[in-house]
Formats: structure tokens, sequence, C-alpha cells
């Protein structure tokens, strides 16, 4: 934005007063020095004119002010003849540093002028950047971007598109070059505005612009190119944790299960041991069938195929079906359910199968020890807190426990293959809940689970304790 002049009645106005103040100022000079030396009283009101009103009007207060010293001071005194030759030169040589000093005055306020314009311009460019470079895409911050710029240059309007893009009646389309050349971007500004706006946008401004969008282009493409080596480095050690779990815990009972069903071949078992291979086979048997079953949900949560059928859910209900689908849970879970609590809107079998994976979890770390599970609501969240007694979490495993197949430095030689958490993460974020760990070593662990409130309201559970 240019500085712009004060008006010109101003201007003359304060050279009218300046004038007479300096030729009454005059007066009482005499008595220390020649008349015709005191035509300096003139020129700081000529130095002032043209400083903040400009060359022309600067020259017009250095003639009148050379009229004015004239007609009051130089003899004879009212009329603009002057007696005596030496005057003459006095004069002249006003007249010169006046026109000296306003073309000075005027170079200053253009250099001034010119500075400002300049430094508004880089404030301008540093906007631009930090709007086009702070987001995390270009193309979200186009809108922004223009917006700023119309401030900057006082425009009605601007837009910033990418691409190539015509202009119209209403809008003149300023392309935005790359490195190369071609058009990355395209600026339209409104037909209307004047032309030396014009210019300058298509000369200082455009290039500028330039610069950041293809700045911000390249910082998309690395980012996407970051993003996408970092999909392929994760599904690489997805992979090779896969092949780990299948190793192990895919192996273990394979191998039970091969050795049992050939000890089952001997004739020399008695009955008893024949029941123990038998059970052992099953017992085996679930466990892989459990493992297969996480690798299916982990794999459809990573794909995004498990959408949720949402209804009106007791979260009572579903930590229960949770609990006795787990035998080891028998008689080792105490549920505490506040009778206020209400109903969600969520899947309930992804919430069990959730649950379940909770509760296994602190069993196996729990020491013997009862897992407690208490729910309650919290404002506009139902809060559910599965708490076990084991050894706890270290804070450098805390970040990482929701992670596919990672087993923290306190989970030791416990069994697991370490999908439980990941998968549990999955099925309460898709039904628009979260789930964060909160724990201290040696003094257990908590998951915390919570979902928003759903549009129903009824009761969970009527807050007794239930031990299993």
């Amino acid at each position: 934005m240019p500085i712009r002049k004060p008006p010109v009645w101003l201007g003359l106005l304060a050279a009218a007063l300046s004038v007479t103040l300096a030729t009454l100022a005059i007066y009482p000079l005499k008595s220390l020095a020649v008349p015709a030396t005191l035509s300096v009283v003139y020129l700081p009101a000529v130095l002032v004119i043209a400083a903040y009103w400009g060359l022309t009007l600067g020259l017009l207060t250095a003639f009148v002010s050379a009229a004015a010293f004239n007609f009051f001071h130089l003899p004879p005194l009212g009329k603009f003849t002057i007696a005596d030759s030496r005057n003459w030169v006095a004069l002249a040589a006003f007249i010169l540093v006046a026109v000296v000093v306003s073309t000075m005055a005027e170079l200053a306020r253009g250099r001034a002028a010119e500075a400002e314009r300049r430094r508004r311009e880089a404030d301008l460019a540093a906007t631009l950047g930090r709007e086009l470079l702070a987001g995390e895409r270009t193309q979200d911050a186009l809108r922004a971007t223009a917006r700023r710029l119309a401030e900057g240059l006082s425009l009605p309007s601007a837009s910033l598109e990418l691409g190539k893009v015509a202009g119209n009646e209403r809008h003149l389309a300023v392309p935005l070059a790359g490195a190369d050349g071609e058009t990355i971007a395209t600026l339209l500004i409104p037909r209307d505005i004047p032309g030396d706006t014009v210019e300058r946008v298509r000369t200082q401004v455009a290039p500028a612009l330039a610069a950041l969008v293809a700045v911000a282009l390249h910082r998309d493409a690395v980012q996407a190119e970051a993003v996408e080596t970092a999909a392929l480095r994760r599904s690489d050690d997805l992979k090779t944790a896969l092949l780990r779990a299948v190793s192990h815990d895919l192996r273990t009972p394979l191998t039970a299960i091969v050795t049992a069903g050939h000890a089952l071949g001997s004739s020399s078992l008695t009955g008893e041991e024949r029941e123990q291979m038998s059970t052992a086979v099953v017992e085996e048997g679930e466990r892989l069938s459990t493992l297969i079953d996480k690798l299916f949900d982990l794999s459809r949560l990573q794909a995004g195929r498990l959408e949720p059928r949402r209804e009106s859910v007791s979260v009572e209900e579903v930590l229960l079906a949770a609990e006795d689908g787990l035998p080891a849970a028998a008689g080792h879970v105490q549920l505490t359910v506040d009778p206020a609590t209400p109903a969600l809107m969520a899947d309930a079998a992804q919430l069990e199968r959730a649950f379940a994976n909770l509760i296994e979890n602190a069993l196996r770390y729990s020491a013997a020890q009862p897992v407690r599970v208490s729910v309650r609501q919290l404002g506009t969240r139902v809060v559910v807190r599965v708490t076990d007694r084991g050894p706890g979490i270290p804070e450098r495993d805390r970040e990482r426990v929701f992670e596919p197949f990672y087993r923290g430095s306190s989970a030791g030689r416990s069994p697991g293959s370490g999908l439980g958490l990941a998968i549990a993460k999955g099925f309460v974020e898709a039904n628009g809940g979260t789930i964060a760990v909160e724990s201290l070593p040696g003094q257990g662990t908590s998951l915390v689970v919570s979902f928003p409130v759903g549009d129903t309201g009824s009761p969970a559970g009527d807050g007794a304790v239930v031990p299993a």
C-alpha cells in the first residue's frame, strides 16, 4: 500500500499559514541582522511543504515566500520592485536555495515512500509464506493466502487457483510460473483496479508469490513421498512381525497338536493319558483359532472394512458377554457399573471383542489378582476403566502398546501375540471412542476407554459389584 499524500487543500492552507508566520517572524529579527539575509526564515516552511506535499507545492511555496519577502521586507516596501541591486542577488539566491531544498525534500519523500512500499511488500511476502507453508496442504491454504493478498494490496477481492486458469470479463488472470517456466498457479484479480496496481502485481508480487507456491507444492510432494515411504516401511515392519508371529505363535499350538495327534495313535496310552492328549488338542486348536481370528480382525481394521452397525448398546451387557467368552476370567473379574450410565450408540459385537481383549490382557499381567472393571459417566462421555495389579508398563513402552505385534519389556515370557490391544484400539476408535493407558511401575495398569454419550439414555446397570 503506497504512502498517501495529505490533501492538496491542506497543503495550500499550510503553505499560506507558514509563509504568513515567517513573514511576521522577520520583523523582530530586523534589529539583529540585515533584512536581505533574513530570507532563510522561509526555508523551513518550504522544506516541510515539499516533504509532505511534493515538489510542485514546495516550489509554489518558495515563489510565494520570495514574493512576500520582496513585498514586505525589501525596499521599496509594499511594492514588488527592488531598489537595491544587491537585494536582487539575495532574492535570487533564496529562490535557488528554495528550489534545491524542495527538490531534495521531494527526493527524500520519494525514497521514504519507496522504502515503505518495499517494507510492506516484504511483510506481505512473509505473511503469504506463512499462510502457504504453515498448512498441511497447499490446496487448503490458497483461499487464506488470496485473502491476505487482497488485504495487503487493498484489492476488493483476489483468488488463487492451482494450474492455468483463464480470466473473464470480471477478473484478470495473472499466471504464476515455476522454475521451468510452466504455469503452476493463477492469481485472479479484479479488472477494474488501477493500472499501476496491476503492473505492480505483475512485476513484483507475482514472481514472489510464484516462488512461494512452488516451494509449497514441492513441500507437498516431499510430504507425500515421506508418507508413502513411511507406509511402505510400516508395511515391511508388519510383514516381518507377522512372519515372526507365524513362526512362533502359530507354530507353538501346531506343534502341540501334531505331537498330541501322534501320541494318540499309540496303543500304550492309558485312558486318562488319552483324555489329556485330547484336551490338549482342543485347547491348542482353540488357541490357534483365536490367533487366526485376531489376524483377520487386524487385517480388516487396517483395510477399513469393519464398519460398525450402530444400535443402542448396554455397556454392562457387553462387558458381561466379553467376560463370559473368556474361561480364564471366571472368578477373577470385578465389574462395577454406575446405574446412571446411559447406553451407547455402537456395534455391540465389536465392543465385546474389544473389551474381551482388554480383560484378557489385564488377566495375563494381574498375577492371579482380580481385574477391576468400572463404568461410569463423566460429563458427556462414558468411561470404562480396566485395571490390573501387575508390574505396570514402563514409560518408554506406553506410546507403543497399541501397535500390532509389539510386546513391551514388562511382557517377559508371558504368552501373547501382541495383537489384542491393537485390535481393541481399532474397534474402539471405529465406534467413535478413544483409548489410553495409565500405569505406574509396580502398581498396575489401567486401560481407559471413553465414548461420547449417544442419543439414548437408558441405564446400563444396577451398580452392584459382580464377581465373575
